[in-house]
């Protein structure tokens, strides 16, 4: 499901989490290259996705290079001489919820004789164009978050992170793969394959110390696509997007609301307010509300600034209830006299 979904060939039975999926798709990357370890990677991923991969690779002599986003677009800015470098990785969409012009990144990468990593949305890939078909090429490696697929979150999880490839690298990928092949009888069999370099033997060589089987969150994950098929997830997708739209639109008509960047998105959109982010977002609170994500502290160049997520879950009486609530909250914090403190006596 998993390939089929990116185009790709290969695709390993899972790593922990969207973050260290990343992370091993650098180190990937620095090993497929061989010359080069320096992996370009925009300030647009997730911050969080950032100093994860940071975290792993730095003390391994791997340089992380940090490429900027343009203020207007929200999209990610090719630098006029990045050097030798192994790899670029590609958001789609990136943290701001915007959509990268992937196929002139990846070919712009693969110019440079460079990989092109792909970190993806799953549900955004039932209706955008899959990875293995960006640019004249196609990513190498394609990575993320797997928990969108019918994987509540509960008290902080679970997560699983995903892997695919092109054939030309399976030697590199890490964690556990399962191979199709027949018995003495001839009869269909699976088992797993290209081990001897992981956590059995020949450690000194393996290409990762990932051991985990997230097999019980996996095995939700493929009844839910199961029980969707292709035309239900682009369904869960298309409304997802759609409804985003809708609240973003409403919102745009909000004095002290105005969209971060004029860029196709997808179901992610930062808007920037004319008032303290925090403070907003816990008014909403108050009102039942998870109005979103407060971003300034990742990217104080925005100002105030929330990224907002719509799912195929609300309904348009959700959107109208939120956008209420929040043109109620921005005036009356108008409106409201500034706070008198008294100083404490002696």
């Amino acid at each position: 499901m998993m390939t089929r979904l990116t185009g790709l060939d290969v695709s390993n039975a899972s790593l922990y989490d969207g973050a260290s999926a990343l992370a091993e798709a650098v180190l990937m990357a620095v090993r497929s290259h061989k010359t080069s370890r320096r992996v370009l990677v925009p300030k647009s991923v997730h911050p969080v996705y950032r100093s994860v991969a940071v975290t792993t690779v730095k003390n391994q002599g791997i340089e992380i290079v940090e490429l900027d986003y343009d203020p207007a677009t929200g999209r990610t800015v090719l630098p006029a001489d990045p050097g030798a470098f192994a790899g670029l990785v590609i958001p789609q969409p990136n943290f701001f919820g915007v959509l990268e012009d992937v196929h002139a990144l990846t070919d712009w990468a693969h110019g440079k004789g460079a990989l092109a990593i792909a970190l993806v949305n799953p549900t955004a890939l039932a209706v955008l164009e899959a990875p293995g078909k960006w640019g004249g090429k196609g990513a190498d490696i394609a990575v993320g978050e797997g928990q969108p697929l019918g994987a509540p979150l509960a008290s902080g999880g679970p997560y699983f992170g995903f892997m695919c490839c092109r054939q030309d690298f399976v030697r590199q990928m890490p964690g556990r793969i399962v191979g199709r092949t027949v018995d003495l009888d001839g009869k269909p069999g699976f088992a797993l394959t290209l081990q001897a370099r992981e956590q059995h033997i020949r450690r000194s060589k393996a290409t990762s110390n990932i051991c985990t089987n997230q097999g019980l969150v996996v095995t939700a994950a493929t009844q839910y696509m199961a029980l969707l098929g292709p035309q239900g997830l682009a369904k869960v997708a298309s409304n997802s997007h759609a409804n985003t739209v809708a609240l973003a639109d409403r919102l745009a008509t909000i004095a002290g609301v105005t969209r971060a960047f004029a860029s196709p998105f997808f179901h992610e959109v930062v808007l920037k307010l004319a008032d303290n982010a925090k403070d907003v977002l816990r008014a909403l609170r108050a009102q039942g509300i998870l109005g979103g994500l407060d971003i300034s502290g990742w990217y104080p160049e925005l100002g105030p600034a929330i990224l907002v997520c719509v799912t195929e879950t609300k309904t348009g009486a959700d959107l109208d209830h939120y956008a209420q609530q929040m043109e109620r909250i921005l005036s009356k914090r108008r409106e409201a006299p500034p706070c008198a403190y008294k100083s404490r006596p002696e």
